[in-house]
């Protein structure tokens, strides 16, 4: 697939300092972003991404069109893998340093973003993630591989899962299996918000059949599905889509951040301000409007410098 240059007919705007956010939710304009996609990759070094023959689908489509940041990294020591999802919803790790299950790192409080979009005037701002391998039929609380529970922030928090009810309504009602995505934007049903995490064969975490290649099978994975949403009409009429990585597998990065969008400056646009989770979760709570600022959110700058019209 050929990305347009969708930048040349986007008017631009005046890009925010994030310093100021709107107390509402009415109607987005027709220049703001309406619809965000994030999409969660594991355990790689931008380093080992950038310019690696076994990513051509990064390195020969998207980055060319794209915005990307070259300083970008998980929080401070921040390790292992669930402390990083949680701080892109939540802007704080809790002081978990495991992988284990809500069973035992489950979280009470409300201060999370999807709950701020739920309780966002006007209705509330939809909100759905997609995992993938999960049967739809109950909120996935345990492992069931490919489908790892560690990547999937949501169900740490009591007031998704009805404190760890699988049967909870809500939690099924918003955590779906990816397979599910491409339906709904055939049928223009996705949310505002959605957060995409494929399974650990194919985020670049496992070596899996047929490639035996964690770079290979990630970005041939993205190579496959990413196309369904930069064609769909929901991100053409203001869509933002960010591809990152949980962690660095080595350090604390850099790890990557791309930034996809008609609002993007793209074409192969890069800067090298230093970022970490707190930099996306504050981009989203700007991009919805909803305050107050979650845990570093509070303290990071905003992704603004990546896109030519924002929010």
């Amino acid at each position: 697939m050929v990305l347009s240059r969708w930048w040349s007919l986007v008017p631009l705007l005046c890009v925010t300092t994030g310093s100021v956010i709107a107390q509402n939710t009415a109607a987005p304009s027709d220049h703001s972003i309406k619809t965000v996609w994030v999409i969660v990759m594991e355990n790689e070094e931008w380093s080992s991404i950038k310019g690696n023959k076994f990513a051509p689908y990064i390195n020969g489509t998207l980055l060319p069109e794209a915005s990307h940041t070259e300083q970008y990294f998980n929080p401070p020591r921040i390790h292992p893998s669930l402390p990083n999802y949680l701080w892109m919803e939540a802007g704080t790790g809790f002081g978990i340093a495991d992988d284990r299950s809500p069973l035992v790192n489950s979280q009470s409080t409300t201060e999370h973003l999807v709950t701020l979009l739920k309780n966002a005037p006007g209705g509330g701002i939809e909100w759905r993630a997609y995992q993938e391998n999960i049967s739809g039929k109950e909120c996935p609380l345990s492992d069931r591989y490919p489908y790892v529970v560690k990547h999937n922030a949501f169900v740490y928090f009591d007031d998704v899962t009805n404190r760890r009810n699988p049967s909870s309504a809500y939690c099924i009602e918003h955590v779906r299996p990816f397979e599910e995505l491409g339906k709904d934007l055939a049928n223009h049903r996705v949310a505002r918000y959605n957060f995409i995490t494929p399974n650990s064969c194919n985020d670049m975490h496992d070596s899996c059949s047929p490639l035996r290649n964690r770079i290979a099978q990630g970005d041939t994975w993205l190579a496959r599905y990413l196309p369904d949403i930069l064609n769909s009409q929901e991100f053409s009429d203001g869509g933002a889509v960010f591809v990152t990585w949980d962690e660095g597998e080595k350090a604390d990065g850099p790890i990557g951040m791309i930034v996809l969008s008609p609002r993007a400056k793209g074409g192969g646009y890069s800067n090298s301000i230093h970022y970490d989770h707190g930099a996306l979760l504050r981009t989203l709570e700007e991009i919805f409007a909803v305050t107050p600022y979650l845990g570093s959110a509070a303290n990071q700058p905003d992704l603004s410098d990546l896109f030519s019209a924002f929010p």
